[in-house]
């Protein structure tokens, strides 16, 4: 395998450089690189493998009123050093190896759904087609398996993209650093997995292709069962082509796409994979990526059933939309029990439906529940208005407390009964205990508002009382300062003062020095 050479081109990233340089610096050497760019464009369109060399060549011959092109960086005049040219070259194969990545995943992808799409076809005419070996019954064949050639020759080619793709990122290391056992695994099991296919053709019609069948399959009293069983299954197993499509969301997905993303996820040590373009969707479409699969997966396993269910000699689970029926109630994990599975292909289609229905209803009742949960705003607002309501309430229960004390003051033995006493004993209980409880309440309803506070708001609060502490920190030094000054003002006081003694003394005595 040689090493890949570059294919220069003109990209965008190259683009806005020069288009951030400064006005003055565009004269020839702006022009020059005008023409550098349009040349290495149309040299990429007549051969797509051109070094970078050869480039630079055809540079100095075509522009001939730039003798030494050169990408200005700054209003210093600075230029580009040959390695800062070598990273730029780099960056225009690298943004061609990704647009060529998406494009043979977007033919390998719509490569799988034909040979899929012929496959269904293949088994839904089969019941009317009854002459073996018929033009029709080859056509439909050989275009299934041109359709997997075709296929194994876009996956071998896609990983060929990465595989020059990962050289350009580390620098134009050797090739066979990129061949790990990882991606040697990972390539093998894909062209395993493409590589399935049904190779038979349209059989004789056997015993099961009556009347009372549905949709029989096409089979022959010249192939026993086991062949059959095999032909069911690599039908089946056809559907593990789909994987591609999670491949095609994620370099299609704006995520990958936008310089945004990937500068702010490398700042934060995040990996673009499907698993965060998939977080991505659900976070910003939950229910219309949940409603596609759903759909899709229902359409697929019922018709995987009745492929299953054709084989035996039940009326009702070989036909659409019975299979449409069972696999709903399956999914919804309800199973009124009316229609079962026949065969063993049957059963395990339902039993996966089964487990795929149970995690669909978990992701749609968190769905849900996100979607009838109350904002921040609405939050604060409704506890605002509970903590008013509960308040109130409080007054008007110690003022039943208070009043029921003064009437079981009136209320004594001595002055009146003693059921009346009781009464007023009972009430002034059951006030006191709603007291509690609504004070309870409160409590309980403030520590949950409190646990809501949210970062911003806190950190906030913290740029506030730190802004206060450094005016406070300032008008304290400003008022040292001042009493520095009048301490020192104070000091040439005395000393004056001091002096004036000494001198009032010495006039009046003269004997003193």
């Amino acid at each position: 395998m040689p090493s890949p050479t570059r294919e220069d081109g003109a990209a965008g990233s190259a683009q806005a450089e020069v288009g951030a340089a400064p006005a003055e610096s565009r004269g020839g050497d702006g022009r020059g690189l005008v023409c550098a760019l349009e040349m290495e464009l149309t040299n990429r369109s007549l051969s797509s493998k051109m070094d970078c060399v050869s480039c630079d060549e055809l540079i100095n011959r075509n522009c001939a009123d730039s003798p030494e092109v050169s990408v200005p960086l700054s209003a210093l005049g600075k230029r580009v050093t040959h390695m800062e040219g070598d990273d730029l070259c780099r960056l225009i194969d690298r943004k061609f190896l990704i647009e060529d990545k998406k494009r043979l995943c977007t033919l390998a992808l719509g490569t799988a759904l034909v040979g899929i799409l012929l496959m269904i076809i293949h088994a839904e005419i089969c019941p009317y087609v009854y002459e073996p070996g018929s033009k029709v019954s080859l056509v439909i064949n050989c275009s299934i398996s041109l359709s997997t050639g075709c296929l194994l020759i876009l996956i071998i080619a896609f990983h060929y993209k990465d595989i020059r793709l990962f050289i350009i990122d580390h620098k134009e290391v050797d090739w066979r650093i990129a061949i790990t056992s990882h991606r040697v695994l990972v390539i093998t099991l894909e062209l395993l997995v493409c590589v399935i296919h049904p190779v038979g053709s349209y059989w004789e019609v056997n015993l099961y292709a009556n009347s009372s069948s549905a949709a029989p399959l096409c089979i022959s009293s010249h192939h026993d069962k086991a062949l059959l069983d095999m032909e069911l299954l690599l039908s089946m197993l056809m559907f593990l082509r789909l994987y591609l499509v999670h491949r095609a969301i994620l370099l299609h997905s704006k995520v990958l796409l936008s310089a945004s993303y990937r500068s702010i996820g490398s700042l934060n040590n995040i990996n673009f994979t499907f698993r965060f373009v998939l977080k991505v969707l659900m976070n910003k479409h939950p229910a219309r990526t949940l409603l596609v699969f759903i759909l899709l997966f229902w359409l697929t396993a019922s018709w995987m059933l009745t492929l299953c269910e054709r084989r035996s000699e039940s009326l009702t689970t070989g036909q659409m939309d019975t299979a449409l029926w069972l696999i709903a109630i399956t999914f919804l994990t309800v199973g009124y029990g009316d229609v079962a599975p026949k065969t063993s292909c049957g059963k395990g289609v339902c039993l996966f439906t089964g487990v795929m229905g149970v995690a669909c209803t978990a992701m749609l009742v968190a769905i849900v529940t996100e979607k009838l949960a109350l904002n921040k705003g609405e939050k604060h607002v409704h506890f605002f208005m509970m903590d008013i309501q509960i308040s109130k309430r409080i007054r008007h229960a110690a003022a039943n407390v208070l009043r029921e004390c003064w009437l079981l003051h009136r209320a004594s033995p001595a002055k009146g009964s003693r059921d009346e006493h009781r009464r007023h004993q009972r009430c002034l209980l059951e006030a006191i205990r709603v007291f509690r409880h609504l004070r309870l309440k409160q409590r309980k309803l403030r520590d949950y508002v409190s646990e809501m506070v949210d970062l911003p708001k806190m950190q906030m609060i913290m740029c506030d009382l730190s802004a206060n502490w450094n005016n406070s920190y300032r008008e304290l030094e400003q008022r040292i300062l001042f009493m520095e000054q009048k301490l020192d003002e104070l000091t040439r006081c005395f000393q004056q003062t001091s002096e004036l003694l000494f001198e009032v003394l010495r006039h009046r005595n003269p004997e003193i020095r």
